[in-house]
């Protein structure tokens, strides 16, 4: 299949990973911030496949992993009123809030529906005229403009009793609250492409420049995530800390002009909470003054929540790279996907969920165990 099989080609990854085995001199860190390419890395084992001079840095790429526990809880008061059907995506069902989950509120009563687009949940809206409905619009830059557009539909078509709960974020800010953390090893960024195809790069060069690091776009196949360490090291090796677009078939420059313009009508920039992270300054959107009657939390003055972490989670140390998942002590034994602790081990991008999944527990496979595609 197009742009499948050919970004899986064993001979091709042999030949990346002996260009980057060939280059490397000394050790370097490098941190992939989508848990996409995470859950791709660990899949085919690339990160055991690399010279044991390049270490992979699992980034704060979750979208459901780094939604803050008070706006789970939110949620969780929203969707257990009786007049309020609650929509989501279904990776959002299980992630534990203080005491419960939208699972659990389901299973007493409350309306919470799967969906598979914010238009569905409009659509739910437009079917049910007398009940409040309510989509949870979580993520990155790849899913606030679709989120934009039905906000900007529903007050086009008089939607009254449609809203958004909103906890949406940005890439760049995380990067910078990264290098300027004290504790920071990385010394280069893999830059999602499903992000850049959106937002573009622009944000980047400053951000390369300030810290002196390497950002470049990467794709998600096993060959886009090998060509963009490849380039990474290259960089490394020579000093240098520049931006580089390794996945071209779907980046441009300048993104997706359409996709901006639409956030920049229905969205603005505000501070946002990351779970296990705390608050990043201009990380996030929230709906603009224009929109703002169709915000969840407005609408539902959702305020004064207080909320616990479990002690025994160390989820926000594995969101910062801190940790890999299996060193948290719970890792597989307090925490699994049947009884999670926190998000990273709920979400379909969770580092722990991917950890745990293809059986990373500690031990070190054999390149011929760990990996598919080489």
């Amino acid at each position: 299949m197009k742009y499948l099989d050919e970004f899986q080609n064993p001979e091709l990854a042999r030949r990346l990973l002996d260009d980057i085995r060939s280059t490397v001199t000394r050790p370097w860190a490098l941190m992939e911030v989508c848990g996409g390419q995470t859950h791709t890395i660990i899949r085919h084992g690339i990160d055991q496949l690399l010279p044991e001079q390049v270490e992979l840095i699992h980034g704060p790429g979750c979208p459901v992993c780094v939604t803050p526990l008070d706006v789970i809880d939110k949620a969780l008061e929203i969707a257990a009123r009786p007049d309020v059907i609650f929509c989501s995506f279904g990776d959002m069902l299980r992630v534990p809030g203080s005491a419960r989950d939208l699972f659990q509120v389901r299973s007493r009563g409350g309306d919470v529906r799967v969906v598979y687009s914010p238009l569905d949940a409009l659509k739910i809206a437009q079917q049910n005229p007398h009940r409040e409905v309510v989509f949870f619009g979580i993520g990155f830059e790849t899913t606030a403009p679709p989120n934009a557009m039905t906000v900007y539909q529903a007050r086009k078509l008089g939607i009254p009793n449609f809203s958004l709960l909103v906890s949406h974020v940005r890439v760049p800010p995380a990067i910078e609250a990264i290098m300027s953390s004290p504790d920071c090893r990385v010394q280069a960024f893999l830059a999602a492409g499903h992000v850049c195809s959106v937002m573009g790069m622009g944000e980047y060069p400053e951000l390369a420049a300030r810290h002196r690091v390497p950002i470049v776009v990467t794709g998600f196949e096993p060959l886009d995530i090998l060509e963009g360490i490849r380039r990474t090291v290259r960089q490394l090796e020579r000093g240098e800390h520049t931006v580089d677009n390794a996945y071209p078939r779907a980046v441009r420059s300048e993104g997706n002009p359409a996709a901006r313009a639409m956030l920049a009508d229905v969205f603005e920039v505000t501070d946002r909470a990351w779970r296990g992270i705390g608050t990043i300054p201009a990380s996030g959107w929230r709906l603009s003054e224009r929109y703002r009657d169709y915000d969840a939390e407005y609408r539902f003055s959702v305020d004064g929540i207080t909320t616990t972490e479990p002690a025994a989670c160390r989820s926000g140390e594995v969101l910062q790279g801190f940790i890999k998942p299996h060193e948290c002590e719970a890792f597989g034994t307090l925490c699994t996907p049947r009884t999670p602790l926190g998000a990273t081990m709920v979400s379909s991008e969770g580092a722990c969920a991917a950890y745990y999944l293809y059986r990373r527990l500690g031990t070190t496979p054999t390149p011929q165990e760990a990996s598919p595609v080489v």
